[in-house]
């Protein structure tokens, strides 16, 4: 077995233990400074038990993840193989994501909007699709450890498949701001999207360490232990929410990672909960258009569908997140096949 996976497991192992440590004093932090999580009146009725829980935990995921993986490229000053500089890209959508994220959630908490809701759609929307217009022209345009971005590997078929510039962007900001609202979408029971998303991200540095990426292998695996720590004090009942700050950020730099190991066409796959959650309000909103007023779910996002329909909320959480993995389990296989 090569050194690199050892120690990027080791590295999760590590950051789970930090985000853990540190978990306690920041929720009370949190409390002191009543950050707490407003719900819509449009939600589940059981849910309204759940108003003024702290919100904005997803600090707890960005913080150890921005230490660690900064860590590691002063370290490199000295050891160059220990990382690799690219790996800064998927930590800055983390981090520009999660500033918006951040604005989005004290907006709400502040109250400035109606029913606990942030900043704008439109502005939000907007400023996700230019930030990540950047990202995508950095990985098409710099050259330098984005070895198979700007391409797609698809199942079954040997070569690697190079895609124009120009067609490339605007594949890339449509996966990067998907995942990131869809992330967003699937956060609304307690551990869900902690434990879908570690799932996802283990799955994605799994396929990165295939690919021989080292610094893809350790920054993913560094966000599963994030979100294992969270998850200690976000499973139910939660002692605090991930917000917009976490579940924008985790899903776009999880929409980054697919898109630089080039198997982003299994990204719906992989993260198939995710996008089955965001798939639902769509198709609820068309068919309540189409139909004047019907509906075709009891409710959306698709995990409030099953908790009207008898599901309990740990019921969703463990089902769903059983999906997850088999869904990630069969996106690390067929990116095998060649």
């Amino acid at each position: 077995m090569t050194p690199e996976l050892p120690f990027a497991l080791t590295l999760g192992a590590f950051t789970f233990l930090l985000t853990a440590i540190w978990g306690d004093p920041f929720v009370e932090v949190l409390r002191r400074l009543r950050v707490g999580k407003q719900i819509r009146q449009t939600g589940p009725q059981t849910h309204f038990a759940k108003m003024g829980t702290p919100t904005m935990g997803g600090i707890l995921i960005l913080v150890p993840v921005v230490l660690i993986t900064l860590g590691l490229n002063l370290a490199r000053l000295v050891r160059e193989t220990l990382t690799g500089s690219s790996i800064l890209l998927p930590l800055f959508v983390l981090l520009a994501f999660g500033l918006l994220g951040a604005i989005d959630d004290l907006e709400g908490i502040r109250g400035l909007r109606e029913r606990g809701e942030g900043i704008r759609a439109r502005t939000k929307f907007a400023v996700q699709v230019l930030l990540a217009v950047f990202v995508a022209a950095v990985m098409a345009f710099v050259g330098g450890g984005f070895q198979n971005a700007n391409g797609v590997y698809i199942p079954l078929y040997p070569d690697f498949v190079d895609i124009p510039p120009l067609l490339w962007i605007p594949i890339a900001v449509f996966f990067i701001v998907g995942m990131s609202n869809a992330v967003n979408i699937v956060d609304g029971l307690d551990g869900l999207a902690g434990l879908i998303t570690a799932s996802a991200f283990a799955a994605y540095g799994a396929i990165a360490h295939l690919q021989g990426q080292t610094f893809l292998v350790q920054f993913s695996f560094i966000i599963v232990g994030a979100c294992f720590g969270f998850l200690w004090y976000n499973a139910l009942p939660a002692q605090m929410f991930m917000g917009d700050v976490g579940s924008l950020a985790l899903g776009a730099a999880l929409g980054t990672v697919a898109l630089m190991t080039g198997q982003w066409l299994l990204l719906p796959i992989i993260a198939i909960i995710p996008v089955a959650a965001t798939l639902s309000v769509i198709l609820q909103v068309a068919y309540f258009r189409l139909t004047h007023g019907q509906r075709l779910f009891r409710m959306t996002p698709l995990h409030h569908h099953f908790e009207l329909g008898g599901w309990s909320e740990t019921q969703v959480v463990q089902r769903f997140w059983l999906v997850g993995i088999l869904a990630a389990m069969l996106g690390v296989a067929l990116a095998l096949l060649r």
